[in-house]
């Protein structure tokens, strides 16, 4: 939910300062630049959205930009991202995110941390939890990743990444599952751990991409030596390829999977479900040690600035990779949206969807540019 909170932000900072920009032309958006120099500036703008996960979410943020800072492989600018969230289900949210271009774009640093005081539902571990499960819990986090990853032109990056993440249960329905102390991380956890990371990215867009690919590998390692209160390993897979069908039409695929080995806390399981992930089921709906999802779009780009799509997915966890591809495990999805260029010279997209899953679960997704 964080992920879609940050493209939230970025997207609206972008359409508030294009709106700055071209006030002489026709006025869009108007905010406040509260500093502007030769080398840097900074647009405060509000936020509001809604996620199944949370209902309607408000608050603020902003954007400084570091104008001396750029990357000559892309349009990117080193930037500092904040926000300050909160939403209806009484779960708040704070954010900084910088992102900084050293030596012309050829090595990267990006910074994340979040801190969230965030009622959630739980509904144990596994991929058959029935509905009665579900319980509420209150937990407060506070997550840092921090990564540092070098260019390898035209299109690989490789880098190394920390990731410090502490979780406090703060209550828990008694009687519930969490409240029996029988997983691991109901009380408390503590994730801390160093990572490596590499991708090929030759997609034409990052907005709504029309030809391309995008392959990432990601590995990270939560040891007890670093101050972890679980020691486990996790290996991330993410396989997207863009293939035009026609000069208007595509169709976007994408293997993803998780897998995780040793003692972690559910807090570290893989989460089956969200707006990017699995539409049609509610983020983290069902955990477990491994996940994988395939999901398959067609997108229609019908007028310049309008695209419609429909796709399908199938997906699950396991306590074990050897239990996946059964049949009757699977979890499936099928929906379709609607998606609105928000400005002629950004490739910022407005993304309505709705997706239906197994057993009456479903979603509705408003959200900006396209899930994968």
């Amino acid at each position: 939910m964080k992920k879609q909170i940050s493209t939230y932000i970025i997207a609206l900072v972008l359409l508030f300062s294009n709106g700055v920009q071209s006030q002489s032309k026709e006025t869009v958006f108007k905010t406040d630049t509260i500093a502007s120099t030769k080398n840097i500036q900074f647009i405060g703008v509000p936020i509001a959205f809604y996620t199944p996960e949370t209902e309607f979410g408000f608050g603020g943020g902003g954007q400084l930009f570091l104008l001396n800072k750029s990357n000559i492989y892309n349009d990117r600018q080193s930037n500092i991202l904040f926000s300050g969230i909160y939403t209806l289900n009484e779960q708040f949210l704070f954010e900084v995110k910088p992102e900084i271009y050293l030596g012309k774009g050829d090595y990267f640093i990006d910074i994340d941390y979040t801190w969230e005081i965030y009622p959630n539902l739980f509904w144990g571990i596994g991929n058959s939890t029935p509905d009665r499960n579900e319980e509420v819990y209150n937990m407060t986090s506070h997550k840092l990743k921090m990564g540092y990853l070098r260019r390898l032109p035209p299109n690989l990056n490789f880098g190394f990444e920390y990731v410090f993440e502490n979780h406090e249960v703060t209550e828990v329905e008694e009687g519930g599952i969490l409240d029996a102390a029988t997983v691991l991380g109901s009380d408390r956890a503590i994730i801390s751990g160093l990572g490596v990371v590499f991708n090929l990215d030759t997609r034409d867009d990052i907005g709504s991409p029309l030809s391309g690919r995008y392959y990432k590998l990601n590995a990270q390692f939560s040891s007890e030596l670093l101050g972890a209160t679980h020691g486990y390993n996790k290996f991330f897979l993410d396989l997207r390829t863009y293939e035009p069908l026609t000069k208007t039409s595509i169709l976007a695929m994408q293997v993803y999977s998780e897998n995780t080995f040793g003692d972690a806390p559910f807090q570290g399981l893989a989460k089956f479900g969200g707006s990017y992930s699995a539409r049609g089921y509610f983020y983290g709906r069902f955990t477990d040690n491994h996940m994988y999802i395939i999901q398959t779009e067609y997108r229609w780009r019908f007028r310049p600035r309008w695209t419609m799509a429909a796709f399908g997915l199938v997906g699950e966890v396991a306590s074990n990779p050897e239990n996946f591809f059964s049949i009757s495990n699977m979890k499936p999805s099928v929906g379709a949206g609607i998606r609105f260029k928000l400005l002629k010279n950004k490739s910022t997209w407005l993304r309505l969807d709705t997706g239906f899953g197994e057993n009456g679960n479903n979603g509705f997704y408003f959200g900006i540019n396209e899930s994968f």
